[in-house]
């Protein structure tokens, strides 16, 4: 049985932006999200959208420059998880990406460019704010039911 808990809870990562550290990412993300409650299933989609949202920071923002910084911050109270993606790189304006058709990238055999209609489909709310070169975050919530 998981009990949830009274107060607030904060994970936090700071980690070089490297693919190799999406493992360790993931990891996290999914025993906090089963700790607090969520079956396997959620806690899956959970993860997937926090890697999505990292793997977008080591592609686009950073260009795949090693060197950069990814924060993940993760808390925890009694109705919600809340993570947030956090760098320093190249942002981007959400408004303006479009959702791809799915039956042209399936017939030209196109991949990528899904990342943000997944991380959306996945979370129960999800918010961007964009300040280039200083702070780009993705903010991701699922609620408890």
């Amino acid at each position: 049985m998981n009990i949830l808990p009274k107060t607030q809870k904060k994970f936090h990562l700071q980690l070089p932006s490297q693919s190799n550290n999406l493992a360790l990412i993931r990891e996290l993300v999914s025993k906090v999200a089963s700790q607090v409650g969520f079956d396997t299933d959620e806690a899956s989609k959970i993860e997937l959208a926090v890697d999505e949202a990292c793997t977008n920071v080591i592609k686009h923002a950073y260009s795949n420059n090693a060197n950069e910084m990814i924060d993940v911050l993760i808390k925890i109270d009694n109705r919600k998880l809340i993570i947030i993606v956090s760098d320093k790189g190249k942002g981007f304006n959400p408004d303006k990406v479009q959702v791809p058709d799915l039956n042209d990238s399936i017939k030209s055999g196109r991949t990528g460019g899904l990342g943000i209609c997944l991380i959306k489909t996945l979370m129960d709310k999800v918010d961007f704010s964009m300040k280039p070169g200083l702070k780009n975050q993705v903010k991701m919530i699922k609620y408890l039911r």
